[in-house]
């Protein structure tokens, strides 16, 4: 089985609908894909419509977490997604995602790029706005090469000049939400210092104790000496290790499939969840 438990559509910031998005899983030889937007669980329904017979989709979000000033993005796999306390949250996280996006066009433009939260929004269309957004708006004029390359110190990177902050939760209180609602977490990326700073690994082990269920090892933005170190951390803590591609369409450069999930953790995953199940594909055509 080839699974990719980490994946982005338009419904956050995704160039794929959720429809492309499952109908290329398929294409690129998956048997498992995990939609997994930005806080949000918009892309469900249509992902669920079209997806092929022969690809299971696991319904998930990416939550958006701080911790004594770093921040650090949360998996968060087959939880209910009407649970009113987490889906507060994620509310929260989405209604401050337009100021902070305006806020941070305000500071480019203070900086002299002649960026418009017009365009950003254009880039953004119906999805949840975010950094990347206003990335590919760089890009678009110019300023940087590419998205990964407007994620710097000089731009948008954490702390950065143009960097503005948002309502973001608390890494173990969005553990004790995920369980609450039946779900399994999973500390994405957390090694990927090239974006900013990263919590220590200690941070690590205090969310293993209050209930974190694995860390995603295999990730472009780990080498392959952070994969194996974080594996072995992984087995120290009795964590569930995972693999994905963290795909953004035509936004980034990673592909479907690039990292994948070991079948029997994908197994364990689907165990400890009971707010919600895999969804088996049964061909279908929704556009």
């Amino acid at each position: 089985m080839r699974i990719d438990l980490h994946t982005h559509s338009t419904a956050s910031d995704g160039t794929d609908t959720p429809a492309e998005l499952v109908r290329n899983a398929a294409a690129a030889g998956l048997d498992v894909v995990a939609l997994t937007d930005h806080d949000t669980s918009r892309g469900y329904a249509q992902a669920t419509a079209a997806l092929p017979a022969g690809l299971t989709l696991v319904t998930g979000a990416e939550l958006s977490c701080r911790l004594d000033g770093v921040g650090l993005h949360m998996l968060a796999y087959l939880f209910d997604p009407d649970e009113p306390e987490l889906l507060s949250e994620r509310e929260l996280v989405r209604d401050d995602r337009v100021p902070r996006a305006q806020g941070m066009v305000a500071k480019l433009q203070d900086l002299g790029v002649p960026v418009t939260w017009e365009q950003v929004a254009r880039i953004a269309g119906d999805g949840s706005v975010g950094r990347p957004h206003v990335a590919e708006a760089l890009v678009e004029l110019g300023v940087v090469a590419s998205v990964s390359d407007a994620f710097t110190p000089d731009w948008l990177a954490d702390g950065g000049r143009a960097y503005v902050g948002k309502h973001e939760l608390d890494p173990f209180d969005a553990i004790r939400l995920v369980k609450a609602a039946g779900g399994v977490t999973v500390f994405a990326h957390p090694a990927a210092a090239k974006r900013g700073q990263v919590v220590p690994e200690s941070a690590i082990a205090d969310l293993a104790a209050a209930g974190l269920d694995g860390i995603e090892t295999d990730h472009m933005d780990h080498d392959p000496a952070t994969r194996a170190r974080l594996r072995g951390l992984a087995a120290d803590l009795g964590l569930l290790a995972t693999g994905s591609s963290d795909y953004h369409g035509s936004r980034k450069t990673c592909v479907l499939g690039e990292f994948t999930t070991d079948p029997e953790v994908y197994g364990e995953i689907t165990r400890r969840a009971t707010g919600a199940f895999p969804v088996p594909g049964a061909g279908g055509t929704a556009a």
